[in-house]
């Protein structure tokens, strides 16, 4: 795998023609979101961030299968509603935006219909957890023109993810204790999809990183 900056791999991307997928993967808390706006505001009105974690279920949802008390795993998701966007997102219709949803963490509840792509935006940035992983998830990565995967030391993670918890309402111990109970297996589960993503990134984000 070569070397270059990755504005240069955007471009590189981008020089194919048409619209393009570009997935950003990576563990809880290693900063896919932080690299996937990075990367749009080098293509002001030309890139547009849509993340997964649109697909969360519902609350009510997720209390009535049992499984709020793990909320970020593989299986409190809607893949095959996931999947569907992305399937309209690589072949888009002349004149038709199409809509995305998006996660609010204040209410911690996705909100239909918050991100528009329009038709002419040539690139699509998609962000998530599972975007390399199998089973009911495997038609997300043959969606996607590119997958690069962050990797991020666990100790920044932990890090991140604690200042995200407190910062939406949850004590040190409540914090530590979802990041071990829910973050940190989740983590592990997407860690051994590393392998299937086209680039491996690391922080920092500044210097050349193709691995």
């Amino acid at each position: 795998m070569t070397s270059g900056t990755l504005e240069e791999w955007i471009s590189q991307l981008c020089a194919r023609g048409g619209r393009r997928l570009l997935g950003i993967v990576g563990a809880p808390g290693s900063g896919k979101s932080t690299l996937a706006v990075r990367l749009a505001a080098t293509m002001p009105d030309q890139a547009v961030v849509v993340p997964m974690d649109g697909f969360h279920l519902a609350q009510p949802e997720l209390e009535r299968l049992g499984r709020a008390d793990r909320k970020g795993a593989p299986d409190t998701f809607d893949p095959a509603g996931f999947i569907a966007l992305l399937v309209r997102l690589r072949r888009p219709t002349a004149g038709e935006t199409v809509y995305a949803p998006a996660f609010n963490r204040e209410i911690e509840e996705s909100i239909a219909g918050t991100i528009a792509v329009p038709p002419g935006v040539p690139l699509v940035i998609v962000e998530g957890n599972y975007l390399l992983l199998g089973d009911v998830w495997a038609g997300v990565s043959g969606l996607l023109d590119e997958s690069w995967y962050l990797d991020t030391p666990e100790l920044l993670r932990r890090t991140w993810l604690r200042e995200r918890h407190m910062r939406f309402g949850r004590g040190v111990g409540a914090a530590d204790a979802w990041i071990d109970a829910t973050d940190m297996p989740n983590a592990s589960l997407i860690e051994a999809t590393r392998e299937r993503a086209t680039r491996l990134l690391s922080w920092p984000l500044d210097v050349d990183s193709a691995s």
